[in-house]
């Protein structure tokens, strides 16, 4: 599928959702990340919702540039993924299909090609531990008993099993402001613990990862 369809498939869509999110570890911002989330028309066929998401750090060199487009089922099984990798080291591409009980991925490079099948539990979601407008859709699944999900990581061709959990409403901030959002938990990955933050209309507004230092918060305006 080529970026243009991709495009094309999410202008005929209705945008529920976009904004620019400030990444930063402990204080110091390290990369900026904008999205938009639309509803309609899959290219396959199925209705469901498209994430489209670009992410850059230039604080330091190489600049690397992180930008996968996602389409997930209304079930919020993930469907299809284009991610193009913008590292001068080694620019790769990584596609993305869902079949019959499995997700495929597929990475490209210009020295390599690899392929491995992912195994589909009832609860799925395709992840990222540098691209976090992702985690939208495990939020999706979160509810006030602690559950199972399977992320797939496609950079790094590795599935793991983590518990997702709704602690229900709680006090934050969001960058420096007071704010009263719904919390989320979703742990047992390499990450250890990620909290994520929700507004009343399930928007993602803040993601903090402890053991990194690293907070991931949703501009003004956005």
């Amino acid at each position: 599928m080529t970026t243009l369809l991709i495009l094309a498939i999410l202008q005929a869509g209705t945008t529920v959702d976009e904004g620019v999110f400030a990444v930063r570890v402990d204080t110091l911002e390290v990369a900026r990340e904008s999205f938009r989330l639309s509803n309609g028309r899959l290219s396959r066929g199925d209705a469901g919702w498209s994430l489209a998401t670009t992410i850059r750090y230039d604080r330091a060199r190489p600049v690397i540039v992180l930008a996968p487009i996602l389409e997930v089922n209304s079930d919020t099984m993930p469907a299809t993924l284009q991610y193009d990798v913008a590292d001068p080291r080694q620019p790769s591409r990584i596609l993305g299909e869902l079949g019959r009980g499995r997700f495929t991925v597929r990475f490209l490079a210009r020295t390599m090609e690899r392929a491995r099948e992912f195994s589909l539990g009832p609860r799925t979601v395709v992840l990222d531990d540098s691209v976090f407008a992702l985690y939208v859709f495990a939020a999706w699944m979160a509810s006030s008993e602690a559950g199972e999900v399977t992320a797939i990581l496609p950079r790094s061709l590795r599935r793991e099993t983590m518990q997702i959990q709704d602690h229900g409403l709680a006090t934050t901030t969001v960058n420096h402001d007071p704010a009263r959002l719904r919390h989320i938990t979703v742990s047992g990955g390499a990450a250890e613990t990620v909290h994520l933050w929700l507004d009343p209309a399930g928007r993602l507004m803040k993601l903090e990862i402890p053991s990194r230092r690293l907070s991931a918060e949703r501009l003004a305006g956005g």
